[in-house]
């Protein structure tokens, strides 16, 4: 069923010209995972593995928070992925406000179809357009914001632990919240 519900939106996101970011594009990276999941992680933006490949994080990032997952016993076949947008910015560079709000219809419509019960903002951009325009990662990480039927936490985007090994206890602390609650509201059956 969801599936049927998101074809459609795949199909316009893949012929999307809304914001600049279309023309450089390689491919759209939509999104990915368990169409049932019950916790979706959501990133900035596609880099350039992304870009290449049309699924979200492949590259290094994507390794990385692969590895997580597996560390607090979740298979990346549970869970859903996507980004605020889905195009890569150039030089990987933050997403503007205008592109973010060119793209943020597409990713609520996906949170609406696929109905997850945690929402995991990997980075500042995804916490900033999701949770509060106004959230500051080093200070609010790790808390639990219920918002209309989600529960929703940040944590360090994969790609700033690759560039900031000091991030990594931090977000392994996130990580195991993410778990606990995953455990507790019974989404792991």
């Amino acid at each position: 069923m969801a599936l049927l519900k998101l074809k459609p939106l795949m199909e316009e996101v893949a012929n999307c010209t809304k914001c600049p970011l279309a023309q450089s594009r390689t491919h759209t990276v939509f999104g990915e995972g368990n169409l049932n999941a019950r916790l979706m992680f959501v990133g900035e933006g596609p880099g350039k593995d992304e870009d290449l490949q049309g699924r979200p994080f492949v590259g290094r990032a994507g390794q990385l928070l692969d590895s997580m997952l597996e560390a607090i016993g979740i298979k990346r076949s549970e869970v859903y992925i996507a980004n605020v947008v889905k195009c890569r910015p150039p030089q990987n560079r933050v997403p503007t406000p205008s592109e973010a709000k060119a793209c943020l219809p597409y990713l609520r419509n996906q949170v609406a179809i696929i109905k997850p019960k945690i929402i995991v903002c990997l980075g500042a951009t995804a916490a900033k357009h999701l949770i509060d325009p106004d959230f500051k990662i080093t200070q609010q990480r790790g808390q639990w914001i219920e918002r209309k039927g989600y529960y929703f936490i940040a944590t360090f985007h994969p790609a700033a632990i690759l560039r900031d090994p000091s991030k990594k206890k931090p977000a392994w602390e996130d990580f195991i919240l993410i778990k606990e609650k995953y455990l507790a509201e019974g989404l792991d059956a």
